[in-house]
């Protein structure tokens, strides 16, 4: 079976659990050109809300610069799931942080697409889109 793009065969199961292992590990230890490698150079990633970090991120640099962004912000990333699909994989988490009496606490899953042994693109579902816009502002 062939995915969307006629080149790139399906991802097995394993493959799709690797780079899903590979992408939380690097979100992790702040190692972004391991995250880099994983990323398609045209991949996109969607975050819901109106905060600093919310919209589209256009391409691998823009994807680490927002994972880099979460980081600046203290973001804590507890993996609670890994879940395969057809032609990726989601990432259920448990995201926390705090600043002042401000907290962040959301139930999160970003949903992977792959494709050629690399995610191809992203998109994040929050349980609370109004603690992101509170929590992720300028002035910081």
């Amino acid at each position: 079976m062939k995915t969307s793009e006629s080149n790139n065969i399906q991802p097995t199961d394993a493959e799709k659990l690797s780079i899903a292992q590979t992408f939380i590990n690097a979100l992790k230890s702040n190692d972004w050109e391991t995250m880099h490698s994983i990323l398609a150079d045209d991949a996109g990633w969607t975050l819901p809300g109106t905060s600093l970090l919310s919209g589209p991120a256009n391409g691998a640099e823009a994807i680490i610069k927002r994972a880099q962004g979460l980081k600046y912000f203290g973001v804590k990333f507890d993996l609670k799931h890994i879940l395969i699909g057809l032609n990726g994989f989601t990432l259920s988490l448990h995201n926390t942080a705090s600043r002042g009496d401000l907290l962040l606490d959301e139930q999160v899953a970003i949903v992977f697409e792959v494709a050629g042994g690399k995610i191809t693109s992203m998109a994040t579902y929050l349980s609370d889109v109004a603690g992101i816009n509170a929590f992720f502002i300028e002035g910081i």
